[in-house]
């Protein structure tokens, strides 16, 4: 970091906005938001933190506008990528250039503000410093010619809707009636849901808390809490002591459909960060193995289980390579969390959708098959194995299941669930996710 950027006050817009752009050079290059967002803020001061993080989910979001509209009013871009970002952020804060449907609220600061700490923010480095007049006079193009960007949006169905075009093509023809209401809930910012511990309190106990707490909340099916403004976990009741989780509603939902008992020997084959892992500990006593491909990431199931005080056994291992892992015991339930494309939780992730591939869809998919079939030889008779993937891509859904029922004769349907699309309704808000339960008959 320039010794320029420390002249910036933290609490400005600007020194969010540059921050912020750095994190959007990262994903630009192939990071993920989160791992971007973590890099950056371990460096800077907790007050400046949430405003980076909003800025980079609002520029996220409008990706896809904010490049048509730069690609119009800036054919001579300068070389340094902390330009083209930090314009990025500007024009998802400007109304009528931010993204199309249900996330767009009215802009949080004037647009006068906006140009001038995009200004700031740009003329702090003394690598882009030469491009402050650059950066004025686009944004201030920008907002005299709002017909000439309604022009822009309008023609390009990609920029309007904030999705890549054959992102778009595959919702179109999967959901024909649903495909405009699936892509406005990933605009969404997702909210904060948290499920209760049942072994160190109950629904009403935790709603009383959080009332006590001065803190408005929803519930969301028999152990889901939805808090109606998000919050950090450093300041969510009993989050410490753990009496509640971070955990979508629809996620939730897992351990129901797995309905393990007490005494049962229990895999989650793709664990981290442990979420389902801990529910399925919560309801009931399992000797339960928690296997992940990543000893960073079994750190964090670790954690989780510590904070909720809950046991299990922690392997390091390959879901679809039995052979390096397995004990020879077969297991009564079988949680399959597959690697996906992500695709139906893009309100959490909004990066998602510009770090895809339409090919990684394939190769995903094969490799899920290959976690399956493994899976499914270490299963023991009248096991369940509940197959989960957070996508809304039928590839990753209806038909990775059909197929799978179809190379095993012995995989009889347990259950009807199918296909969850995302919702955003006070009465119905989650993530998109897909479930099918198979019982093994022989």
């Amino acid at each position: 970091m320039n010794d320029a950027a420390s002249l910036l006050a933290q609490d400005s817009l600007a020194y969010a906005m540059l921050h912020a752009a750095r994190v959007c050079v990262a994903v630009r290059a192939g990071r993920s938001l989160t791992e971007s967002l973590a890099e950056v803020r371990a460096s800077l001061p907790a007050g400046a933190r949430g405003a980076i993080q909003d800025l980079a989910f609002r520029t996220m979001r409008a990706r896809g506008a904010a490049d048509a509209v730069l690609a119009e009013f800036a054919t001579r871009m300068p070389p340094q990528a902390l330009v083209r970002e930090l314009l990025c952020i500007a024009l998802a804060l400007l109304d009528g250039v931010r993204c199309d449907g249900a996330a767009c609220t009215s802009p949080p600061y004037p647009p006068f503000t906006v140009v001038d700490q995009a200004v700031t923010a740009i003329a702090s480095q003394r690598d882009t410093v030469a491009a402050r007049g650059f950066v004025n006079a686009v944004l201030r193009s920008v907002l005299r010619q709002s017909e000439r960007v309604s022009a822009v949006l309008s023609a390009n169905e990609a920029a309007r809707l904030n999705y890549p075009v054959w992102w778009i093509a595959r919702l179109r023809r999967a959901y024909p009636e649903q495909w405009q209401a699936i892509l406005a809930a990933g605009q969404c910012a997702a909210p904060l849901t948290l499920r209760v511990n049942r072994r160190r309190s109950s629904l009403a106990d935790y709603l009383a808390l959080l009332e006590e707490a001065g803190l408005a909340a929803r519930t969301l099916g028999e152990s889901a809490v939805c808090l109606e403004r998000a919050r950090p976990v450093d300041e969510i009741p009993g989050f410490a002591a753990g009496l509640v989780s971070v955990q979508d509603e629809a996620a939730q939902r897992a351990a129901a459909l797995l309905d393990a008992h007490s005494g049962q020997r229990v895999l989650d084959a793709c664990a981290a960060p442990g979420g389902k892992a801990a529910h399925l500990l919560e309801l009931a006593d399992l000797d339960l193995t928690a296997l992940d491909v990543s000893a960073l990431r079994l750190r964090r199931v670790a954690d989780n289980f510590a904070r909720l005080g809950l046991l299990a056994r922690l392997v390091e291992g390959d879901a679809g390579e039995p052979a390096g892992w397995w004990d020879g015991r077969h297991f009564d339930r079988i949680l399959a969390d597959l690697p996906c494309t992500a695709s139906g939780i893009v309100r959490r992730h909004p990066d998602v959708r510009w770090l895809r591939r339409e090919t990684d869809i394939k190769a995903l998919s094969s490799r899920q098959q290959q976690i399956l079939d493994a899976l499914w030889s270490v299963l023991a008779p009248g096991g369940k194995l509940l197959i989960v993937t957070c996508s809304v891509f039928p590839e990753e859904g209806t038909l990775l299941a059909r197929d799978f029922a179809r190379r095993h004769g012995d995989a009889a349907s347990a259950a009807d669930v199918g296909q969850l699309l995302p919702e955003a309704m006070p009465d119905a808000d989650h993530d998109g996710l897909f479930f099918a339960l198979f019982d093994k008959t022989a």
